[in-house]
């Protein structure tokens, strides 16, 4: 793709839309994620008694569960972004890609 070709793709309302709504949902899943890590995190640095409570009559904390739900939530997160990519992002992309490469 020359200078030319980048210059008229990046003209493309429905491009300059993909990229907003793309990074608007990106950014936001960011967020999402960057405020459990960092909870979990804060919660280690100050409350580590809560963190080393057992949970019922076992070995398992309320740490592992913690931190178990932080790795769940980046799974889920990557699960919801693919999914919304390919329902709504991947089609404008094609679209764009298809008027651009005619």
């Amino acid at each position: 793709m020359d200078d030319a070709e980048a210059a008229r793709v990046a003209a493309d309302p429905r491009y300059r839309e993909l990229v907003r709504r793309r990074g608007l949902f990106t950014w936001t899943l960011t967020a999402v994620m960057l405020i459990a890590y960092l909870s979990f995190i804060l919660m280690i640095a100050f409350d580590k008694a809560l963190l080393a409570r057992p949970i019922g009559a076992g070995v398992t904390s309320v740490g592992i569960i913690a931190g178990f739900a932080v790795i769940m939530l980046a799974i889920v997160l990557t699960a919801i972004y693919v999914r919304r990519a390919a329902r709504d992002f991947d089609p404008l992309v094609e679209a764009v890609r298809a008027e651009h490469d005619a």
